[in-house]
C-alpha cells in the first residue's frame, strides 16, 4: 500500500511488550511504570491484526519490545508469524540477555535476522548503562548465533559517554561474519537529556583506520546504509535519523503493546486498534483493514527531531516499541 507520498508501506515494527529485564538510562529508566496486563494485545490478536496488514501488501515484520523475550509465549508467536500466509520475512531486537536459549526455536521458526543492542565492549560501562547487564551474557549469544544460518546485526547507540567504543565494536566487524550498527540518539523519551554523537563523526573516526570504506549493497528492511571494506568480514552500518533524514523512503508502521498503530516516532498520533478487535464485531477484519489504511495514509511527509518543540512524543521509547 502506498502511502499520501508516493511511499510504499511494507513493514511492520510489532511491539510485544513495554516490559525489559534491562534498564538502559536512554530508553527505560527503572522508574517508567509498567502496563497492566490485560491492556497488553494477546499474541491471537496481533496476529490478527497482522493478517490485516499483510492483506494491504506488509509482508514484513520486526517484533520488538522492551524486551521481546521476557513475555511469555514470545516464541511460539514468532513461529505463529513466520507462519502466516503472505508473510515473507520476520525479524527480532532484543538486548541479548536471554537470546542464547532462545536460539534453537528462532532459527526452527524462520528468522532472517536478529539485531542484538550493544552500546559498549566495556563490562562496567555495559552494567552502568543498562541497569545492570552482563556483557558476557550478551557475547555469548553473539558467539552462538554466528554459528546459525542467521544474519546477525550489532546496534550501538551513538552516546557521548560511550564515544571511545566506536572503535572497539567496529572491530567485531572485522572479526566476526556481522554487521556493526551505529545509530543516532533519538530525541524521544529519556534520549532528550542525553548527548550523541552524529553519524557523519562515527564514519570519519572510522575511515582512519579503514580509508577504504564504502557503501555497499543495503540490506535488511530498515534505514540503515552499510560500508565495506577490504579489511572488515562484515559490514559498518549507520542510521543518521537526525542528520541524515531518510523519511523520503520510510516504509513502516509501528504496532504498540497496547495496540496504537503509530505511523511516525516523531509525533504521539496514531490509531487505535485494540477497541476495534475486542469489540466482538463480526465485520472486525475488515475495520482492521480500514484502521492499518488509516494509519498508512496519516504518514507524515517527515519527522522534526530537529526542532524539539514539534515532537510531540513524549513516551519512552520502550512505551513505543524500540
Amino acid at each position: 500500500m502506498r502511502d499520501t507520498w508516493g511511499r510504499t508501506i511494507d513493514y511492520l515494527r510489532i511491539s510485544l511488550t513495554d516490559r525489559c529485564n534491562l534498564h538502559c538510562r536512554y530508553c527505560m529508566p527503572s522508574d517508567v511504570p509498567s502496563v497492566s496486563h490485560d491492556d497488553i494485545l494477546r499474541y491471537e490478536e496481533i496476529l490478527e491484526i497482522c493478517e490485516a496488514a499483510v492483506s494491504l501488501g506488509i509482508n514484513r515484520f520486526k517484533v520488538t519490545g522492551g524486551e521481546p523475550l521476557v513475555r511469555k509465549g514470545a516464541l511460539s508467536f514468532i513461529s505463529r508469524l513466520t507462519s502466516l500466509p503472505g508473510v515473507r520475512d520476520v525479524t527480532l531486537t532484543t538486548n541479548g540477555q536471554l537470546l542464547q536459549d532462545a536460539l534453537p526455536a528462532l532459527m526452527q521458526a524462520g528468522v532472517s535476522s536478529i539485531n542484538i543492542s550493544l552500546d559498549t565492549l566495556l563490562a562496567s560501562q555495559y552494567a552502568a548503562l543498562t541497569g545492570g547487564g552482563r556483557l558476557d551474557t550478551v557475547l555469548s549469544a553473539v558467539r552462538q548465533a554466528l554459528t546459525l544460518p542467521i544474519r546477525i546485526k550489532l546496534n550501538a547507540v551513538l552516546l557521548e559517554e560511550t564515544a571511545s567504543q566506536i572503535l572497539p565494536l567496529a572491530m567485531l566487524a572485522r572479526d566476526w561474519p556481522l554487521d556493526v550498527r551505529f545509530i543516532e540518539l533519538m530525541p524521544i523519551g529519556c534520549g532528550r537529556q542525553m548527548k550523541g554523537i552524529a553519524t557523519g563523526e562515527a564514519l570519519s573516526r572510522l575511515k582512519q583506520v579503514w580509508p577504504d570504506l564504502t557503501p555497499c549493497q543495503r540490506h535488511g528492511n530498515g534505514p540503515a546504509v552499510y560500508y565495506g571494506s577490504a579489511s572488515l568480514t562484515g559490514n559498518i552500518g549507520f542510521i543518521g535519523a537526525n542528520t541524515h533524514r531518510f523519511c523520503h523512503s520510510c516504509n513502516r508502521l509501528r504496532l504498540t503493546s497496547t495496540g496504537i498503530l503509530k505511523p511516525c516516532l516523531c509525533y504521539e498520533q496514531g490509531v487505535s486498534v485494540k477497541d476495534i478487535i475486542r469489540g466482538g464485531r463480526t465485520d472486525r477484519q475488515e475495520r482492521l483493514r480500514q484502521a492499518v489504511a488509516r494509519a498508512v495514509l496519516a504518514k507524515p511527509e517527515q519527522h522534526q527531531f530537529a526542532d524539539a518543540d514539534r515532537i510531540t512524543e513524549h513516551k519512552t521509547m520502550n512505551q513505543i516499541g524500540g
